[in-house]
């Protein structure tokens, strides 16, 4: 029974690391083959309303530049079932893989990496950490760099499966580590235990979620069913900051390192803030090799600090910005994100089982 429930934590631990990597808005799948009956059919008012670009709607109300993407845009007519089915197809030979090869104790070797980790620390879970923290940085980033020229020998597709095979069993290695290990180490604050207090770490934990970078709504992208691109987002969540998911994961660290309090957890809070720092610099890099000539206009509109660029009015938000977070991905952001907050319990309780499950040496390839 042990064992069994040490399975059913890696997968849910996975699949937590998943959805921080691709989003949830493949929810929307779920609705995809209705696009052959709405293909002849105008779409109705509501629809036009929650999912057109509103690019076109809001150029007589604020000038916009259209060299610059349109964040969060999702419309149904233009999803197609075959890309879904094949999506699908993808996604689930990859987990499978994932799943046999690192997840399963006693096929995988996600539990050897992380018992040589402890070794490399001499137990020690902070050198641990460090060494996780450091070698997903250094992996994920690396990867990121070497993009451009890799795409040119092996092809988009090819080079985003390369990333994805590599970064995603770190990053689960490293979440399931944090979450074995969380209260390790001195306790260097106690949090106050009071409703207004959770409620406002709750709030700023949900509040994270809304900042994901818009590149991840295209699932089909991620997963190399389209090929992959370099955007260059210049609307909704792009008019508060440029890198959202660095601003996001901050709020996110800093509410969970609050309230757990120990130096394990704020050591890995800060290597994720520092992280996602250096991605800050090191995504505008990126944007500027790829898009020299209108990447200088957006940088000069947007700012890295969120809402700089609108309090010393290089951004004007359109009269009706707020019709650009009204969005299906958003819609499918707000539900999930919901139900993984009233999911904690059942986390904790499956980290509690993956604690005390022994280390089982090997696995399917020896």
């Amino acid at each position: 029974e042990v064992h069994h429930n040490h399975k059913m934590l890696q997968v849910s631990i996975f699949l937590c690391c998943l959805f921080s990597k691709l989003s949830v808005v493949n929810s929307l799948v779920l609705v995809s083959p209705l696009r052959h009956q709405l293909s002849n059919v105008r779409l109705s008012r509501v629809q036009n309303f929650a999912m057109k670009p509103v690019l076109t709607e809001l150029v007589e109300a604020t000038p916009v530049d259209t060299s610059f993407e349109d964040a969060g845009y999702f419309a149904l007519s233009e999803q197609s079932l075959k890309s879904w089915l094949q999506f699908g197809g993808a996604v689930s030979i990859v987990l499978m893989a994932l799943y046999v090869l690192w997840i399963r104790g006693d096929t995988g070797y996600c539990d050897d990496f992380l018992a040589g980790a402890m070794s490399l620390g001499n137990g020690d879970p902070h050198l641990a950490t460090l060494f996780l923290g450091s070698t997903f940085a250094i992996v994920h980033s690396g990867l990121a760099a070497l993009r451009p020229k890799a795409e040119e020998i092996i092809g988009a597709r090819a080079w985003r499966v390369i990333f994805a095979c590599a970064s995603l069993p770190l990053a689960y290695a490293w979440i399931l580590f944090w979450l074995v290990h969380r209260y390790d180490g001195q306790i260097l604050w106690h949090f106050p235990q009071s409703n207004t207090s959770i409620t406002l770490l709750a709030f700023i934990n949900f509040i994270s979620f809304l900042f994901l970078y818009p590149s991840t709504f295209n699932l089909k992208e991620v997963a190399a069913v389209d090929k992959p691109q370099l955007h260059l987002w210049g609307t909704g969540v792009a008019r508060i900051t440029r890198h959202p998911q660095a601003f996001g994961q901050t709020l996110w660290s800093l509410a969970h390192g609050a309230y757990i309090g120990t130096s394990v957890t704020a050591l890995t809070m800060l290597l994720l803030i520092l992280h996602h720092a250096f991605s800050t610099w090191h995504g505008d890099q990126r944007l500027a090799a790829k898009y020299p000539d209108k990447f200088p206009k957006l940088k000069a509109s947007t700012s890295v600090i969120p809402f700089a660029a609108i309090l010393d009015g290089r951004q004007q938000l359109p009269s009706q910005y707020w019709r650009e977070w009204l969005r299906g991905p958003y819609l499918v952001i707000l539900l999930a994100t919901s139900a993984t907050y009233f999911a904690h319990p059942q986390i904790q309780a499956f980290a509690a089982i993956a604690t005390n499950t022994p280390l089982q040496s090997g696995g399917l390839l020896g």
